[in-house]
C-alpha cells in the first residue's frame, strides 16, 4: 500500500489552464490543502482523497463510490465535493473541516470487504487529518468494514458504536430547509397545498416523501432506478412518478423542486424549461457551473443551498465521535430552518444570491478561525 503524490492528471486534450491541476492550484474553486491518490492492486481500489480545509478542525467528510467515466472526473468530483464539506461543516457549526473521497468503479461489481478494508488503511494513513463517513455507493455495512482498519470512520452501525444510517437526518434538514424556503417566498413555514417534486429517491429522498405527505403536500417524483420508485410508490400509492428528470422540471404547477441524486442539476439546459419557484434538494453540488446561482436569482426562483440543507447527515456523523445522541442532533438540525433564513436575509440584504450569501457566512467562520 502506498499513498500516491498528485503530479499531472489532465486530461490530454486539456490546455495549459484547464484540468485538474488548475482547479487545485489557480481556480477559483480550489485552494485545496491536499489531495491523495490511493492505489490497492491487490483488491483493485482506486480512491481519491481530497482535504479542502482543516482550519475548523478535522476534514470531515463521506466517501463516494461511482463508476466515473475518467479518473479525471473522479478527481474533479473528490476536489469539488471536499470544498463543499468546508462550507457545509462551517455553517452547520461544526468543529470540522471539509475533506472527501471518492472510490472509482462501479460498487454493484467491484466493491469487496477486502478493497473496503484497503481503503480503510489509506485513510488512516493520513493520522486522524480526514475522518470518513457514508456517501453515494456507500453504506453503514460499509463503515463498519472499514472501520476495522481506520479509526477515523463515521456512519457505523449502532452494533459498532456507531449512529447508524445518517440519511434520517438529512432529510429532516433539507425539509427544515423547504420549510424555510416556504416562509421567505409564500410567507408560510409549511409544503401543504404545495406541489413538490423530487429528482432521486434513494437513500434521502424516499425519506424526505414521508416528510413532505405528513406536512399535507402534493408529491411528483422519478429515479433512474425503476425499484426505488416503486417502492415509494407502494407505500405511497398518491405518489406520482413521472419518466424523468426531464419530465419533472418541466411538470405545470410545480411549486418546489428538490435535487436528490447526483449534482449539476442546475444548468444552462435545465434552467430554462424549471417550472418550479423554489429549489431545495439534498444532492451535493447542484450548480453546474459559478453564475447559475444568478441566473436563477434573475428568474425569480429562489435556491436553497445545498449545502446549507443537506448538512443534517453529517452534523450525525461528527456526534458519533462524541458520544452519538439523536436527540441533540436532531435539535441541531432544526437549526437548519433558521440558518437558510438568515441566508435569504442575508442575500437580500447584500443585494446577492442566496448562494453567495452563504459562502460570504462559511468564508467568514473559517477565516475567523484560521486567525484565531
Amino acid at each position: 500500500m502506498g499513498v500516491t503524490t498528485v503530479t499531472d492528471v489532465r486530461p490530454a486534450h486539456a490546455g495549459t489552464d484547464g484540468g485538474v491541476l488548475h482547479t487545485l492550484f489557480r481556480s477559483e474553486q480550489g485552494g485545496h490543502e491536499q489531495v491523495v491518490l490511493c492505489q490497492d492492486r491487490a483488491s483493485g481500489l482506486k480512491a481519491v482523497i481530497a482535504i479542502h480545509s482543516t482550519a475548523l478542525g478535522p476534514a470531515l467528510g463521506g466517501t463516494r463510490f461511482h463508476a466515473y467515466a475518467s479518473e479525471e472526473e473522479a478527481v474533479l468530483d473528490a476536489l469539488n465535493l471536499a470544498r463543499g464539506m468546508s462550507y457545509k461543516n462551517a455553517l452547520a457549526g461544526l468543529d470540522h473541516g471539509g475533506g472527501k473521497a471518492v472510490i472509482i468503479g462501479d460498487p454493484d461489481l467491484v466493491k469487496t470487504e477486502e478493497l473496503l478494508l484497503a481503503y480503510g488503511r489509506f485513510v488512516s494513513s493520513l493520522g486522524g487529518r480526514y475522518v470518513t463517513a457514508c456517501d453515494v455507493g456507500t453504506y453503514v455495512a460499509d463503515m463498519d468494514v472499514v472501520s476495522r482498519t481506520n479509526k477515523w470512520t463515521t456512519g457505523r452501525s449502532p452494533e459498532n458504536g456507531g449512529a447508524g444510517d445518517s440519511s434520517v437526518l438529512t432529510a429532516y434538514g433539507v425539509f427544515q430547509g423547504m420549510r424555510a424556503s416556504a416562509q421567505h417566498a409564500w410567507g408560510d413555514p409549511t409544503l401543504r397545498g404545495r406541489k413538490v417534486g423530487i429528482a432521486g429517491v434513494g437513500k434521502v429522498g424516499h425519506l424526505l416523501v414521508e416528510h413532505l405527505l405528513q406536512d399535507g403536500a402534493e408529491v411528483v417524483i422519478t429515479d433512474v432506478r425503476a425499484d426505488s420508485v416503486a417502492r415509494v410508490r407502494t407505500k405511497y400509492p398518491q405518489v406520482t412518478a413521472v419518466a424523468d428528470t426531464e419530465a419533472l422540471i418541466r411538470t405545470e404547477g410545480l411549486d418546489v423542486y428538490a435535487p436528490c441524486a447526483l449534482g449539476g442539476a442546475l444548468s444552462d439546459e435545465s434552467l430554462p424549461v424549471l417550472t418550479a419557484k423554489v429549489v431545495c434538494g439534498a444532492a451535493n453540488n447542484q450548480l453546474d457551473h459559478p453564475g447559475v446561482e444568478k441566473e436563477l436569482s434573475d428568474r425569480g426562483i429562489l435556491y436553497a443551498p445545498d449545502y446549507v440543507v443537506n448538512a443534517g447527515g453529517v452534523i450525525q456523523v461528527a456526534d458519533e465521535l462524541h458520544g452519538f445522541d439523536f436527540d441533540r442532533c436532531k435539535t441541531k438540525a432544526t437549526k437548519i430552518f433558521d440558518t437558510t433564513l438568515a441566508i435569504f436575509a442575508r442575500a437580500k440584504a447584500d443585494g446577492i444570491p442566496p448562494a453567495a450569501a452563504a459562502d460570504r457566512l462559511a468564508e467568514q467562520r473559517m477565516a475567523e478561525a484560521r486567525h484565531a
